[in-house]
């Protein structure tokens, strides 16, 4: 790990062997590399190695900050660990949205900060919020961090991104929360391993426990944001914590990565979820009375059932959705059928371009009779198999198929409202 004094003189500290060095391995395997270090010498070989594969993640993760010369990244778990461009681009324009919506100018907070992280780390999200806010006060933007190697890297990285005049806090964000008169947004990260590096998903076993905080939070923040693990249940999270106004579910390429939190004291109206996954948003109000509640299943596996699936449309909704289980609300405002309360997938007769997840056509439908599959699935020898709501896996419903994986066709194994199994042969549909 790079000390503080390091990361403070990183420019002056790092010879002309090393820069060199960096540079000419740029794209090459990090394990390689450290069996050869007696090959390098003049080498500082760890820094060497923490920023090659620093920014081999970030090419990835946060391709702006690979784009600038200079930034030091931290050793590879912290970088693996860290918010994604893209979630963190977000979160800049939730941010902004919030302060724009409740009459808060940008840089203008009564005197106080317009925007403070109490959990910095390696300051991914602290830098593209404060850089959305375009704060110019000298304390307008404040990041806190306990660890003294932590601020002294997201310091000199700061000034990189523009962004020298927030204000680094080397303490523990509870104590400077206890200090804060008001500020326009508070954002936490709680920690979610326990003492034991396992990971915790309760709120109450996140450090810091956000809930015991709750009522001096809202007193203090105009609103709160808290990051917290997609592994948590959102409706116990917003039962564990007053004043939450939105829930956003935040998935990347279709894998749930985030689950935030905004609070407010002046929380008015319904409580709006947001399920978004790349650019498709899925927005609902939550009530208690209907909002878990699953649509029921509509076809059974009759000849008149399998007539209407054959060329009807299929709905797989994405990760986001389906962590929210809002299916009833799917359903009421894209109009389409559920199969089975269970199975997740739905139908509809025409194709719906702007429906959140993926869609498919329907071309054929059988159930596990043999003579059924042998007839629909002549000249078939591979296709994608997933399954939903079916007795058995995807890789042994392809083994007992004896398909190959791959090729234009996908196959749904999933479970119709009377319980019959059937199997879904489809061709994606992704374009009107």
């Amino acid at each position: 790990m790079l000390a503080a004094a390091e990361i403070r003189n990183f420019a002056a500290m790092m010879n002309e062997q090393t820069r060199r060095f960096i540079s000419e391995h740029a794209d090459d395997n990090i394990r390689l590399l450290a069996l050869q270090g007696d090959k390098y010498a003049g080498v500082d070989l760890p820094l060497a190695l923490d920023q090659i594969a620093g920014r081999q993640v970030a090419r990835r993760k946060l391709p702006a900050w690979a784009a600038i010369e200079g930034i030091v990244y931290p050793p590879h778990l912290s970088m693996e660990q860290c918010s994604s461009e893209q979630t963190a681009r977000y979160k800049a324009v939730l941010a902004a949205s919030l302060l724009a919506r409740d009459g808060v100018v940008s840089g203008s907070c009564a005197g106080n900060p317009v925007f403070v992280d109490l959990t910095g780390g390696f300051g991914v999200d602290f830098s593209f919020i404060a850089a959305a806010l375009k704060t110019e006060e000298e304390e307008g933007c404040v990041y806190v961090e306990q660890q003294q190697h932590l601020c002294e890297l997201v310091r000199h990285n700061l000034s990189l991104l523009g962004l020298s005049g927030s204000t680094v806090v080397c303490g523990d964000g509870v104590d400077y929360l206890h200090r804060l008169h008001r500020a326009g947004i508070i954002f936490l990260d709680p920690a979610r391993r326990d003492a034991h590096g396992g990971r915790t998903y309760s709120i109450q076993d996140c450090t810091p426990d956000v809930s015991g905080l709750c009522d001096e939070l809202l007193e203090k923040g105009l609103f709160v944001m808290l990051k917290l693990s997609p592994m948590l249940d959102w409706r116990k999270a917003i039962g564990d914590l007053r004043g939450t106004c939105e829930v956003h579910i935040l998935s990347v390429g279709n894998e749930c990565k985030e689950l935030l939190l905004v609070l407010s004291a002046q929380k008015k109206g319904a409580l709006r979820i947001f399920c978004v996954n790349d650019a498709d948003t899925f927005t609902f109000s939550y009530e208690d009375k209907d909002a878990s509640a699953a649509p029921s299943g509509l076809l059974s596996a009759d000849a008149a059932s399998f007539s209407v699936l054959r060329d009807s449309f299929l709905y797989e909704p994405n990760a986001s959705i389906m962590k929210a289980g809002c299916f009833a609300q799917l359903c009421r405002q894209f109009e389409v059928r559920s199969l089975h309360p269970n199975s997740h997938l739905f139908v509809a007769s025409s194709l719906i371009s702007d429906f959140p997840g993926r869609r498919f056509k329907i071309r054929n439908v059988s159930t596990m009779n043999k003579k059924e599959l042998k007839k629909v699935m002549s000249g078939l020898s591979k296709a994608n198999v997933s399954v939903r709501n079916f007795p058995i896996g995807a890789e042994e419903l392809r083994r007992r198929l004896k398909l190959k994986d791959g090729g234009d066709t996908y196959l749904f194994g999933t479970t119709l409202a009377d319980k019959t199994h059937v199997l879904l042969f489809c061709q994606r549909a992704d374009n009107p």
